[in-house]
């Protein structure tokens, strides 16, 4: 059973997070063989203040 874990910077629809799930399934599914139902999406909403990219915290980057 394939698991993904996504980690994005918070701010994503619902709908945005269900089109990528759809995709990253289907994708799973035609490269891996599995079933639909066999593949999980795992997402995890990151504060800006808690991701920073080269030192600098994604909330100064605004």
């Amino acid at each position: 059973m394939p698991t993904i874990r996504v980690e994005l910077l918070e701010g994503r629809t619902p709908e945005q997070k269900k089109e990528l799930a759809k995709a990253l399934t289907e994708a799973t599914c035609q490269t891996l063989g599995s079933s639909p139902a066999a593949v999980d999406v795992l997402f995890f909403d990151i504060p800006r203040h808690d991701w920073a990219t080269g030192g600098v915290p994604w909330s100064e980057k605004l």
